[in-house]
């Protein structure tokens, strides 16, 4: 059975709220992806495949992605 740490990690994306700033609409506009705003961090959910495309498009728009 796989480890549900590293599922989680290739299902979503957890960002402090500034990291979004001018470019959440983006994400959400260009991939399938369920953003929820939680007190102080964004999760940015979807499949492997969307996660894996936000992730390369927040990083080329200057956002580091662990």
């Amino acid at each position: 059975m796989p480890d549900p740490a590293i599922l989680r990690d290739s299902t979503q994306i957890v960002l402090p709220r500034c990291a979004l700033d001018g470019l959440r609409d983006g994400v959400c506009e260009r991939f399938t992806v369920t953003v929820v705003e939680r007190d102080d961090e964004y999760r940015i959910i979807g499949s492997p495949v969307e996660i894996k495309a936000a992730s390369d498009f927040l990083a080329r728009n200057g956002v580091a992605v662990a």
